[in-house]
């Protein structure tokens, strides 16, 4: 009997769960890319358009496509850079900020709706796996800080 490494058993619950948290966040209908790039900036600040498109995973021409559709939308703004005038960052407007919170305000009701229909020990195991899930993230983060991607 084969047993698949844990690292891929997890990749496949998580890929899952990834799937069902876009499903249930309605508010602005916008594209898993555009809510990436959204909640990116929301969380992290102003960036530069080639830095978005490397952490995103999108060329650079796409990203400029997708971030002049969020600034049409209102949801994001172009600034010059304090370090580097010729320098532009891309930041989020306040309406940006206010649909990020209600994307994940509607991602959090919806899963602790979930989490109630679990066991009390499921629910358990679950809150004390998020510590672990936390440093799992903050690991790549690094690694991908020190150039180790």
């Amino acid at each position: 009997m084969n047993v698949a490494p844990p690292g891929t058993e997890l990749a496949v619950v998580l890929e899952q769960l990834v799937r069902l948290i876009r499903q249930l966040a309605t508010a602005g209908d916008l594209s898993t890319a555009a809510a990436s790039v959204l909640a990116r900036i929301g969380r992290d600040g102003p960036q530069r358009l080639t830095e978005l498109a490397k952490a995103e995973g999108i060329t650079q021409p796409g990203m400029t496509q997708l971030v002049t559709r969020l600034e049409r939308d209102g949801l994001v703004r172009r600034a010059a850079s304090n370090d580097d005038r010729r320098g532009v960052l891309v930041e989020a407007t306040a309406a940006g900020l206010e649909l990020v919170g209600r994307r994940r305000a509607q991602r959090a009701e919806a899963l602790q709706q979930l989490l109630l229909r679990l066991e009390p020990a499921d629910q358990a195991a679950i809150h004390t796996a998020l510590p672990a899930l936390t440093r799992l993230v903050e690991a790549r983060a690094e690694q991908a800080e020190d150039g180790r991607a």
